[in-house]
């Protein structure tokens, strides 16, 4: 897992319509990129390691953007069975396979 600070990042409204829905929800219920905390996160796949140096995949970042920590992910600690995602659980699976293609 990747924490970085969303440095090119303005601050947006409180409200915003996510990508899959097209109602108004809070940011902090979305994962929307101008948020009051420029502080953003990916979970990312190791390729290799040359002493200090990480290959990675799926960093969701553009170039060039602090990196502030690297956490492990472990699926027996941070996968949470049983959880919701609020409105998310009202989106159905035809819309999160198109429109999450962005």
């Amino acid at each position: 897992m990747s924490v970085y600070h969303l440095n090119r990042s303005q601050p947006g409204p409180l409200l915003v319509k996510p990508f899959l829905q097209d109602i108004e929800h809070g940011i902090f219920s979305t994962r929307a990129p101008g948020r009051p905390n420029p502080i953003g996160m990916s979970l990312v796949r190791l390729l290799s390691r040359e002493g200090n140096l990480l290959h990675i995949a799926n960093i969701d970042t553009l170039d060039g953007t602090p990196l502030l920590d690297i956490k492990p992910y472990s699926r027996r600690i941070d996968c949470v069975i049983g959880t919701r995602d609020g409105w998310q659980d009202e989106v159905d699976d035809t819309t999160v396979a198109i429109r999450g293609r962005r």
